[in-house]
């Protein structure tokens, strides 16, 4: 018999709702927040009383979108964690709400570990086991996945997250929120002829605060020397930082393989859509002759679709919560959610 899963994802900005037919993604779609660009990040409150106008029209677009009435729906998965508490908690109530309505079971999905099995929302599939360097705005950590619900984090950043770095060097630079993308485009066009220093951290840990540091710190001196040093150099500051998180991250990459002797290897998260990590992780595909795994773009960012592929495996497995579930800020993948 056929499986429908509506999914839905709020742990941060953005409101999404996929729905999954037996594993494969009907519909995946997201309403994003334009309202945080004012404040240089994420307002946690804005963004919770977004998600709550959000989600009714775009969970009916998604069931709209794969010609799905919400009575065929075999479960409901959802987001619990980790993410933010008041974007958490629409999600997850709207869907205590629609299950309890429609009595049907619920899937409780860890955000991390969706964006790990977001490489199952389509083919090329990793074989098991393989690592994932999960790179997000919030999260810096390499994966070992010995199976779809099997995960082991063996690599995690220390203080801030890759995603933040670029976007705390963006609001230094004056670009608007989220920066990423925005340094991402104007590296492009620049030469990586600023040295930046790589943080000196052992085993397959991250640090990426002395990184933020020495960047404010430089752009500080440059400018006592020429106020127009960021407006007269911007692209080549950009390729500077990009190629320095970049060279960072895939260098830890390199240690995992060596250590573990895995050659299946899978980068996820939002920076996962940065071209130089993407093209990067190619080389050293090439270069070291690794299978690598790169997700589309639509699931790089935070998506349901992901959350939808997760819920898939944990129903098969038949891993349902009941009513009294609540939402789950801080969640590491491994352990429990509570």
């Amino acid at each position: 018999m056929s499986t429908l899963l509506l999914a839905i994802e709020s742990s941060c900005d953005d409101t999404s709702a996929a729905v999954l037919r037996d594993g494969v993604v009907l519909s995946n779609c997201v309403a994003n927040q334009d309202a945080h660009r004012a404040y240089g990040g994420v307002v946690p409150e804005v963004a919770s009383r977004a998600h709550q106008v959000n989600i009714v029209p775009v969970v009916d677009l998604a069931l709209q979108k794969a010609g799905v009435d919400k009575s065929d729906l075999s479960a409901i998965a959802f987001t619990r964690g980790p993410g933010l508490m008041g974007s958490l908690i629409v999600g997850v109530s709207f869907a205590k709400s629609l299950a309890l309505s429609l009595d049907i079971p619920m899937i409780e999905v860890n955000h991390m570990q969706a964006h790990v099995l977001a490489h199952f929302a389509e083919p090329p599939h990793p074989t098991f086991p393989f690592l994932c360097l999960t790179v997000s705005g919030g999260h810096t950590q390499i994966v070992r996945v010995t199976a779809p619900l099997e995960m082991e984090i063996i690599g995690h950043t220390r203080d801030d997250a890759a995603g933040e770095a670029f976007d705390k060097t963006g609001k230094i630079l004056g670009l608007d929120y989220p920066a990423g993308p925005i340094i991402d485009r104007l590296a492009r066009e620049g030469t990586a002829r600023f040295s930046f220093p790589e943080p000196n951290i052992p085993d397959l840990d991250f640090s990426f605060s002395g990184l933020k540091t020495s960047i404010l710190y430089f752009l500080k001196k440059k400018r006592k020397e020429n106020p127009q040093f960021i407006e007269e150099n911007l692209t080549d500051i950009c390729a500077s930082v990009q190629d320095r998180i970049v060279s960072i991250l895939l260098n830890k990459l390199v240690l995992a393989v060596e250590r573990t002797g895995i050659t299946e290897v899978a980068i996820a998260g939002g920076v996962s859509a940065n071209s130089a990590l993407r093209a990067g992780l190619q080389q050293l595909g090439k270069e070291k002759a690794w299978r690598t795994f790169i997700p589309a773009f639509q699931f790089c960012t935070d998506n349901a679709g992901m959350i939808g592929v997760t819920a898939h495996f944990k129903y098969l497995a038949q891993e349902f919560v009941s009513q009294e579930v609540s939402a789950v800020p801080r969640w590491k993948i491994g352990s429990e959610g509570a």
